[in-house]
């Protein structure tokens, strides 16, 4: 097992989720994954790029969700990859790319449930980024140049569509505090101060690992409230 550093980073659309991946990666000296995930799961499955992003964090139904996870361990050279509808090919590539760059780097990635591709490896950190509507909406309006209307529809649409992505590939919760390690909200403390906590979080994390000492890291933060 792997012993890189990897921080997995859920957002709610407008949250700052992605840009507190970049500033986390560029203080430790790694690189944050997004949109250049499907570049690489594009040149490892050998499937055009544009079909990662029309299918990326979007849900499929139970049929196909049931035979991909019958197929998953089967790999790339098998013939039942080589019949599997286009769908399972997407979601079967991301979670390999997922669990190839966690074994050959450190780095943060950002959605595409990295967390649960990488629920087995003791190095990994999850984190979920929340904010009020209030600064959400704003954010989305300056950004994309929206009207208030027209940023808040694409706001509840991408986190409902990231939400039942979540939801339907892991046996876990969108955004629910326990399904991460940690949760924080930029509204309360602003993006920078979550970068710093993450950061802290993680440094403590493996300094724990290092010395064997992984059962009792729950307690160091309990301790210190």
């Amino acid at each position: 097992m792997s012993d890189h550093l990897v921080i997995t980073i859920g957002r709610e659309c407008g949250s700052g989720g992605r840009q507190i991946g970049q500033e986390i990666a560029k203080r430790l000296g790694v690189k944050c994954y997004d949109q250049e995930l499907l570049t690489m799961c594009s040149r490892n499955s050998g499937l055009c790029e544009d079909i990662f992003r029309t299918h990326d964090e979007k849900p499929v139904n139970s049929f196909l969700y049931s035979l991909v996870m019958d197929t998953y361990s089967l790999g790339y050279a098998t013939p039942g990859y080589m019949e599997m509808p286009l769908n399972q090919k997407v979601f079967l590539a991301q979670f390999e790319t997922i669990k190839r760059l966690a074994e050959q780097e450190s780095c943060v990635i950002v959605g595409r449930c990295a967390d649960y591709a990488l629920a087995e490896h003791p190095h990994m950190i999850s984190v979920f980024i929340a904010a009020d509507e209030e600064d959400k909406i704003p954010w989305l309006m300056d950004m994309y140049g929206f009207d208030e209307h027209k940023a808040r529809d694409f706001m509840l649409k991408a986190d409902k569509r990231r939400a039942s992505y979540y939801n339907y590939y892991t046996n876990k919760k969108w955004g629910a505090v326990s399904s991460y390690d940690l949760c924080l909200n930029t509204s309360a403390i602003g993006r920078e101060r979550c970068a710093d906590i993450i950061i802290e979080f993680a440094k403590k994390k493996e300094e724990f690992l290092k010395a064997g000492r992984v059962d009792s890291f729950a307690n160091y933060f309990k301790d210190k409230k």
